[in-house]
């Protein structure tokens, strides 16, 4: 799965907080994530976050971002949060994000990995299931303030054959 032109995946940094904090508040107006919620989670050693940004003229813009939540060695993980921005969705990027923290999961052997979806959400629910997620549960009232329930779902992986890279870029962050 490949990103349209313009537009690069790459690693987040607890930098990026402004930007998608920005993108937090425009997908979610009535149940985002605060920002020390949000830094918490980039700073985590837990916590494997990527963005798209745009590569145009200019300085980049993140136009989606997605983590994922993996205690090391555990075989179970959680996908955090997933959000694209309104002009941009439908290109795909949810699919390649979505993809990113999948084989962050199998690079860290994780064999299960658990979400919540918004059960008013039938775009997400759809991609998830043509991912292999199935609902398991649901979480009466989960999304306050709205009182909207979540679906959780649940997939297991089969392991990588061969560790899939990770984004571009990702080198030199680990360097």
């Amino acid at each position: 799965m490949t990103l349209p032109a313009g537009l690069r995946l790459r690693r987040a940094h607890p930098q990026d907080l402004d930007d998608v904090m920005w993108l937090e508040h425009a997908s979610f107006p009535t149940d985002a994530w605060s920002a020390s919620q949000m830094s918490g989670e980039l700073y985590s050693p837990h916590g494997y976050y990527v963005v798209v940004e745009t590569t145009d003229d200019g300085a980049p813009t993140i136009v989606g971002y997605a983590g994922l939540s993996s205690l090391a060695g555990n075989p179970v993980a959680d996908v955090q949060t997933i959000a694209v921005s309104a002009e941009h969705r439908g290109e795909g990027i949810g699919r390649v994000l979505f993809t990113e923290l999948l084989d962050e999961a199998r690079r860290r052997g994780v064999e299960e990995v658990f979400l919540e979806v918004r059960a008013d959400n039938p775009v997400a629910q759809v991609m998830y299931t043509a991912f292999g997620f199935e609902h398991i549960a649901t979480r009466p009232r989960y999304y306050q303030p709205d009182g909207v329930d979540a679906w959780v779902m649940r997939a297991a992986l089969a392991p990588a054959q061969t560790p899939a890279p990770g984004p571009v870029g990702q080198e030199a962050l680990d360097a």
